[in-house]
């Protein structure tokens, strides 16, 4: 997942742009065909079974719509589709959304909180063995990804900060590649697979992983906010596909977990080891419970903080406070006028209580 950048953020805000009149509430309309995409991450993989498995179909033909769900190999490219309105929905992580779509002006809503890293993002040391160790070392990751924001929260955990240390961009599909090749890169944050490629170098160190900062780097199905107003039905089916899915999941359906595996590109083995790093909130009262909790606004100041402090809110923020972001029961940080991200617990709710 996540190869967010050389980020394309000012293509994604101009893209925004283009469509915001048709994005906002009084241009949507019901429909009956929609399209959500989807990138390979351990919490994602269930999108793909759900379109292969005809899963996605029985719950459409239930409420009365189509669903296509469409697999995106570029993560940040797929982001930049749902923002410019090629998409209905699209999975990303909390920064993102907030980075992306919400920035580059589209009212994107939080529909289903899947899960969050616990061990998936992590950083690797060839020379040193703790995260003060990063001090005056150069660092391979994706610039202004989650590692990125990974990155700021282990130094400032060690009272260091990003000056003390240079940032190598480097891209998810190359940074396996640099740090075992080349002798000149010895740190590296990245997510798995690559993080168990990197911290299985020999001599290798990891030294900090998002376990460390439980809650922060979350996994969402975002949907756009007027679609999901005029047309509850596309809530509903994706809600109810995606706990069917996760029902089976928890019970460990054999099948379904191998057709994951090998969807992304490992075996049984491999994926179970990247599920066992991977906060999966199997039980819907389970996520509506995360996200109605008053650790969320916390952890969403930390990101929009970092977004801000990294230019990532657009040219014309001049606070953290730009771009609004609600939650469940009413509470808003940021501009309560300007609510671009939506964190919503209400069709999660729906399949708690067996209404969907």
């Amino acid at each position: 997942m996540r190869s967010s950048l050389k980020r394309v953020l000012g293509l994604a805000v101009g893209a925004a742009a283009m469509v915001a009149a048709t994005c906002s509430p009084g241009f949507a309309a019901e429909k009956k065909d929609f399209k959500v995409a989807w990138s390979i991450y351990a919490g994602w993989m269930p999108w793909g079974y759900a379109a292969d498995s005809g899963l996605m179909k029985k719950w459409a033909d239930k409420y009365g719509i189509k669903v296509e769900i469409v697999q995106i190999n570029d993560y940040v490219e797929s982001i930049n589709q749902y923002t410019a309105g090629g998409f209905d929905g699209c999975v990303m992580t909390n920064m993102d959304a907030l980075t992306i779509p919400a920035a580059g002006g589209v009212d994107s809503t939080a529909l289903i909180s899947g899960d969050f890293s616990n061990g998936n993002d992590g950083i690797v040391l060839k020379k040193g063995k703790s995260v003060a160790d990063l001090k005056g070392q150069k660092i391979n990751l994706v610039e202004l990804s989650v590692s990125h924001y990974l990155l700021a929260r282990a130094l400032d955990s060690v009272k260091l900060k990003e000056k003390d240390v240079s940032v190598v961009n480097t891209s998810d599909a190359d940074i396996v590649s640099v740090f075992t090749s080349s002798k000149d890169s010895t740190a590296v944050v990245t997510w798995n697979p690559q993080l168990a490629e990197v911290a299985a170098v020999k001599g290798a160190t990891k030294v900090f992983d998002s376990a460390k900062i439980p809650g922060e780097i979350i996994d969402l199905m975002v949907v756009n906010s007027a679609t999901l107003k005029d047309n509850p039905a596309l809530g509903k089916a994706l809600t109810g596909v995606w706990y069917e899915m996760m029902a089976k999941m928890e019970a460990g359906d054999t099948a379904m977990l191998e057709h994951m595996a090998k969807a992304s590109g490992t075996d049984l083995a491999g994926y179970k080891a990247q599920l066992a790093t991977t906060k999966m909130f199997y039980k819907p009262a389970d996520a509506v419970a995360f996200a109605t909790s008053a650790q969320l606004p916390k952890t969403m100041d930390m990101v929009r903080t970092f977004s801000f402090e990294h230019g990532l809110l657009g040219e014309g923020a001049k606070t953290k406070d730009a771009v609004g972001i609600a939650f469940p029961g009413g509470k808003t940080i940021g501009d309560a006028k300007n609510v671009k991200l939506r964190f919503d617990a209400e069709f999660m709710k729906l399949a708690a209580d067996g209404k969907l």
